[in-house]
């Protein structure tokens, strides 16, 4: 470890009216901007655990991950979060940078990328889709209805149902009645605005917009976006994907050479 936590440390931005927290870790001269999926909780408090999980990226990388704005509406799109992304990345004078994004963080990341190709060098985008399909609709419906009906034991399990393969399940079975209390939204009104929102993503026509280079990470089992939504990326891009065929949504998680494959293309 060449340093305590990669130099991890979290900030606050106000840009136009709006609150962003961020968490930055990492030692390197160049930029990387990870953007997460959807998440019941805030980043808050989690600089160190990220840096650690991401600790590849520590030594070539100054890496920053933004969270949502503090105050969303109701309509919210993921466009309008990739403009805050850059208003971001504007803020701190940061561009073309390699761009890895997740799950609702790869739909903003498309975005980003075409509105603003000026800041993007490469874009890996990960267990995400660029059109909305039925699996979709239905997993955002039944998250939603369960957040605003408060049950919250049904919801962490649902949701770690589908992010993760039954082997997973099976091997973390007696951890799971903890994942309540920590994975329980706080601001169930904001969780199920930012649920809404995954539903607004429609760059599968414009996707020929996206100049950089692009690396598609799906997963065969995905039962959230399905991995044909990762194929249909790639196919749209002509760019390289691999599938991890056995896994599912959670595959960014689950799979050991995950961040390596992400390392290995941004240093190609």
């Amino acid at each position: 470890m060449f340093h305590l936590f990669y130099g991890a440390k979290e900030g606050k931005l106000n840009i136009q009216g709006k609150e962003f927290d961020y968490v930055t870790f990492g030692m390197g001269e160049k930029y990387m901007i990870m953007i997460q999926g959807l998440n019941t909780r805030t980043i808050r408090g989690t600089s160190r655990m990220l840096a650690l999980m991401y600790r590849i990226f520590a030594k070539d990388y100054r890496v920053y991950l933004f969270d949502r704005r503090s105050v969303v509406r109701p309509g919210i799109t993921v466009r309008e979060m990739a403009e805050d992304i850059a208003l971001a990345m504007d803020s701190l004078g940061i561009s073309k940078a390699d761009i890895f994004a997740v799950s609702q963080g790869g739909m903003m990341a498309q975005y980003l990328a075409i509105d603003r190709p000026d800041l993007v060098r490469k874009l890996v985008l990960a267990v995400t889709l660029s059109k909305n399909n039925a699996q979709l609709e239905a997993v955002i419906d039944k998250w939603i209805v369960l957040a605003e009906q408060n049950r919250m034991k049904e919801l962490v399990r649902d949701m770690a149902e589908k992010m993760y393969s039954p082997s997973y399940i099976k091997k973390y079975q007696l951890f799971l009645p903890l994942l309540v209390p920590l994975q329980k939204p706080r601001d169930i009104r904001r969780f199920a605005i930012l649920a809404r929102s995954c539903l607004t993503c429609n760059t599968y026509e414009i996707l020929e917009q996206i100049k950089c280079p692009v690396l598609v990470l799906g997963a065969g089992q995905d039962q959230i976006v399905t991995g044909r939504a990762s194929e249909e990326i790639a196919g749209k891009l002509h760019c390289k994907i691999y599938l991890y065929e056995q896994l599912g949504h959670g595959a960014y998680e689950e799979a050991k050479d995950f961040n390596q494959k992400v390392y290995d293309f941004f240093r190609e």
